[in-house]
């Protein structure tokens, strides 16, 4: 969009500070969705709106406005202005020490087959076609599709005349089926339901989408009459789309810098890491190695830059095991005086960056995967999560999946309904046993990652093999 009339506006009213950021966001969704065979009202959002950071003697102060106009901005700018005597006050660092954007630049998501070379009548159609796929059995009591996308339009302005243009664009897919026998109840998913992927159309192919619609509903009709998942201690092979609730949960957030000093405490929780262990402590086995990787094309939290306008670069943050680096933004650099990355963002115009995971991934091994079948004496394979639950300081953890699959002396076997297993963060990391090779390698991710207050959803992306962990405490929920 033209964004130029908005900055004249702004730079006619913007105070005379030290620095200044401008931040101009414009996001817009579509989702379209058939359930039960029967088309819901599409939903469509838009949202526009500006991010204005001051800092000036000392002080650091935010304003927002989506009033984008030139009294819109002075509003705004007053508003930031009276913060920063406050800010001056009760400093926590010293904000002339927090490095500032030093390149302009731009990114743009690659896109092979745009939304609109689809018609909604196509888009519907396909929807439908899901719908009749997923519909096989009397049994299926509940079955729906769902297909949406979103763009996002950034441009950051600073007073030492940086600017930066990204471009984002995401699809966001999914189905289900849900089958009942008698008194069980089980839900199969599939086609990219719960995460998404940034580019076009083209992407749709990744997730199987539509094509695995008959297979989700086959294996809920398998999952209600299949036995409960058995209790004990054994191994655990997590498939790519499970592993990557693992990463996000155990390693992402217990990463974050902002959180390792304190910010989250009365909201989502602090972190077991303590600034100490970096450089030295054994968060898991030495198959265990852990990227900031912002720039794998297709994943959803891909960038060129984050919201603070500091370039996105690949990082280690876990080698051979060992814990090397957090997930600090600029400012949560400042603060802790240590090297980070370039993961401070915001989900909108009316929000502050803040330290967030993006692409977080888990490097391939060499293991195939009929090679880490094979090393399992005694296990459980586990596919999609179902549910999770941590506690606040991001330690101790119980995941839930949708299907499991029983492994014994090598050889993969029947079906089992609701496999769950628990565990101690860097205990679990520490039993890796196997980590497939680059084919059993997947791009996941979830939209829908809060934190902050007031809470921010933002999109986080994990790639990952499937992974193999000795010595797992795994039950069923019977």
């Amino acid at each position: 969009m033209d964004w130029q009339p908005i900055i004249d506006d702004f730079r006619h009213v913007v105070p005379n500070v030290d620095f200044w950021s401008l931040r101009l966001v414009c996001d817009e969704s579509e989702t379209l969705s058939v359930r039960e065979g029967v088309m819901e009202p599409p939903v469509q959002d838009l949202g526009r709106g500006a991010h204005i950071t001051i800092i000036d003697q000392g002080g650091l102060a935010y304003a927002a406005t989506s009033e984008l106009t030139r009294e819109g901005f002075r509003q705004a700018c007053d508003e930031a202005s009276g913060w920063l005597e406050t800010a001056r006050r009760h400093r926590l660092f010293d904000v002339n020490a927090i490095p500032r954007p030093q390149h302009s630049g731009s990114y743009r998501s690659r896109v092979q087959t745009p939304w609109e070379d689809w018609s909604l009548d196509e888009k519907i159609a396909v929807l439908q076609d899901i719908n009749r796929h997923l519909k096989i059995s009397d049994r299926i009591v509940d079955w729906q599709a769902h297909l949406g996308r979103r763009q996002n339009d950034t441009l950051l302005l600073t007073s030492d005349g940086i600017a930066i243009e990204q471009n984002f664009q995401f699809i966001i897919p999914g189905y289900a089926a849900v089958a009942n026998e008698n008194a069980q109840t089980q839900m199969r998913t599939g086609g990219g339901w719960g995460t998404a992927r940034q580019g076009g159309l083209e992407q749709l192919d990744a997730f199987d989408f539509p094509a695995s619609a008959t297979r989700v509903a086959e294996e809920a009709l398998s999952l209600v009459v299949a036995d409960e998942c058995p209790s004990g201690t054994a191994s655990l092979l997590l498939m790519p789309s499970q592993a990557m609730m693992q990463i996000h949960e155990s390693i992402g957030h217990p990463l974050e810098l902002d959180r390792i000093l304190g910010d989250e405490r009365n909201y989502a929780g602090t972190s077991f890491v303590t600034m100490d262990m970096f450089g030295s402590y054994r968060y898991g086995s030495e198959l265990l190695n852990i990227t900031f990787d912002p720039q794998h094309r297709e994943e959803i939290a891909s960038y060129g830059y984050d919201d603070e306008g500091s370039p996105a670069e690949r990082t280690w943050l876990i080698r051979d095991g060992i814990l090397e680096r957090p997930l600090g933004g600029a400012i949560s650099q400042a603060r802790a005086r240590m090297a980070g990355v370039a993961n401070a963002r915001a989900c909108n115009w009316n929000r502050p960056a803040i330290d967030r995971m993006a692409n977080l991934n888990l490097e391939p091994g060499n293991a195939s995967l009929e090679g880490l079948i094979a090393s399992m004496e005694n296990g459980v394979l586990m596919d999609t999560n179902r549910s999770w639950s941590i506690d606040d300081s991001r330690n101790k953890f119980q995941f839930g999946c949708e299907l499991g699959r029983l492994i014994q002396d090598g050889q993969l076997g029947a079906l089992v309904r609701n496999p769950n297993y628990r565990g101690i963060s860097a205990t679990f990391w520490r039993n890796l046993a196997g980590v497939g090779s680059a084919d059993t390698f997947e791009i996941w991710g979830t939209p829908y990652c809060g934190k902050g207050e007031p809470n921010q959803m933002i999109n986080v992306g994990h790639a990952t093999p499937a992974c193999v962990f000795h010595d797992v405490e795994i039950f069923g929920g019977e």
